[in-house]
């Protein structure tokens, strides 16, 4: 006899030894669920291969397989549903009424009714008494050609067309008006239809209306109530002076305009930095109606802090186009001679070969090859120093430009300026020729800087342009009126 609390004594005696007290373990039920839930009915078949866990796992498969095709309904034979009834030919009939069906099979709405003595057939449709239509003005279209497409007649299309003449001119109506149109009743189909009213908005101002009065038409005129007051538009330059500007709301044409002014006096990659602040006044037209039109750019404003630059679009008296001024009423121009015939350059300036002399000889112009009779342009602004027959150079004409500059154009054709005249840049002074020593039709344009021959590619100018006396005080005027709109142009 042993004490259970000795160690290593209730096992010596093997698996025949037994626990004091301790009863007989006897198989359950629960163990065998416990060792069928241990086994893995479903392995993988593709480990293993040859197993009793693979055999295992292959017997199950095909025994789901075959519980499958044995449940299946079969792959023949049709599903059995409700099938409905026939319809005789009276509900047949006002099915198809109430349809929807293309009109060339017969569709119907509602219920047919038997024909009686009060139903008669109609020989053909009727019209409707008046149609509401509109018409679009097309690019480079003609306004009577819109009214015709819309089907009023050619003589009523006149008439009208003659009456909104009358009030503004159909240069002023922008391609894509919409025309509003009413058509009366017509005496038979072989006729169009009579105009009865008419309207659109001639000008931003003016909206007229064509209307049938008795046997003829007549001019309503409704003016428009228009505010001209400009807009302004004040932001930060930022990342980008054109992005920063279009988004702030201004319109691509004026930010545009807006870099060139202010490329005058500064560089817009260099000069201008992110902390810069922009300001443009743009002119603005404010309808009654609510629509809003923008125009030109009047003012361009750039403020860098410790410098301001202000820039006002103006026409000085006796200029002929419009400039940049800056605040005191200076106006600065640049540029460079442009060419003064469409050709391709044959010689260029300094030694060459002479083509008729057959020795080396100091070209002191520029040799441009062209069609005869191409007109020959001014390069710059000048006043004519002499027109005429001028030994080799043949036909010649000299200009005397500002800053100690000129310019000369031989062997031409005809001369088409006459001494002591003023020309501008761009005018017609001559035409191509081959006159003098010449091999053929070409300009020789030679230029001068204080009595020297110099390349005429490498010229650069800039003049300066002052306003002075009333027409300061305007520019002035024009000025303070500007900076005194408040941003947003209210």
């Amino acid at each position: 006899m042993y004490l259970k609390t000795d160690q290593g004594l209730e096992f010596a005696g093997g698996t025949s030894a037994r626990g004091f007290g301790r009863a007989v373990a006897v198989p359950v039920a629960s163990d065998w669920r416990a060792r069928a839930a241990a086994i893995d009915w479903v392995p993988d078949l593709g480990a293993r291969i040859g197993s009793r866990d693979w055999w295992r796992g292959l017997a199950t498969c095909t025994a789901l397989c075959a519980a499958t095709i044995a449940l299946s309904p079969g792959f023949h034979r049709p599903l059995v549903g409700s099938v409905p009834a026939r319809l005789n030919d009276a509900e047949q009939e006002q099915a198809r009424a109430q349809a929807i069906a293309p009109l060339a099979l017969g569709s119907g709405t509602g219920r047919r009714l038997v024909d009686s003595d009060l139903v008669r057939p109609l020989a053909e449709a009727p019209e409707r008494p008046q149609i509401d239509l509109s018409a679009t003005l097309g690019q480079g279209d003609s306004f009577q050609r819109a009214l015709e497409r819309a089907g009023v007649g050619r003589p009523q299309a006149d008439e009208a067309t003659r009456l909104v003449v009358g009030a503004a001119s159909l240069s002023d109506i922008p391609a894509g008006t919409r025309i509003a149109l009413t058509l009366g009743r017509r005496a038979s189909r072989a006729m169009p239809r009579p105009l009865e009213q008419l309207s659109l908005r001639a000008r931003f101002d003016l909206a007229v209306a064509v209307v049938r009065d008795g046997n003829g038409l007549r001019l309503d005129r409704k003016p428009i109530a228009v505010d001209h007051t400009p807009l302004r538009i004040q932001g930060l330059v930022g990342s980008s002076l054109y992005r920063s500007a279009r988004a702030a709301g201004v319109p691509a044409r004026a930010v545009e305009a807006y870099i060139k002014a202010m490329a005058t006096r500064l560089s817009i990659g260099r000069d201008v930095q992110a902390a810069d602040s922009f300001d443009m006044v743009i002119e603005q037209d404010r309808a009654a109606t609510g629509e809003t039109k923008l125009g030109d750019l009047l003012f361009a404003g750039l403020d860098q802090g410790r410098k301001a630059i202000r820039l006002l679009h103006w026409t000085g008296n006796g200029e002929r186009d419009a400039a940049w001024f800056d605040a005191a009423g200076q106006a600065e121009r640049r540029g460079t001679m442009g060419m003064p015939v469409a050709g391709r350059v044959t010689s260029n300036f300094g030694m060459r070969m002479h083509p008729l002399l057959g020795f080396m000889r100091m070209h002191k112009g520029l040799d441009i090859a062209a069609p005869y009779g191409a007109p020959i342009l001014a390069a710059i602004d000048g006043v004519v120093a002499s027109a005429g027959r001028n030994a080799g150079y043949g036909n010649f004409v000299k200009l005397n430009h500002a800053a100690g500059l000129a310019s000369g154009y031989g062997h031409m054709s005809r001369i088409a300026v006459r001494p002591g005249e003023r020309v501008r840049q761009g005018q017609v002074i001559g035409y191509i020729g081959s006159t003098g020593m010449s091999t053929g039709p070409h300009l020789h344009w030679e230029v001068w800087r204080n009595g020297q021959s110099i390349n005429p590619r490498s010229i650069s100018f800039s003049s300066v342009a002052r306003l002075s006396g009333e027409n300061l005080r305007a520019f002035k005027r024009q000025v303070a009126n500007l900076l005194a709109v408040r941003p947003g142009g209210r």
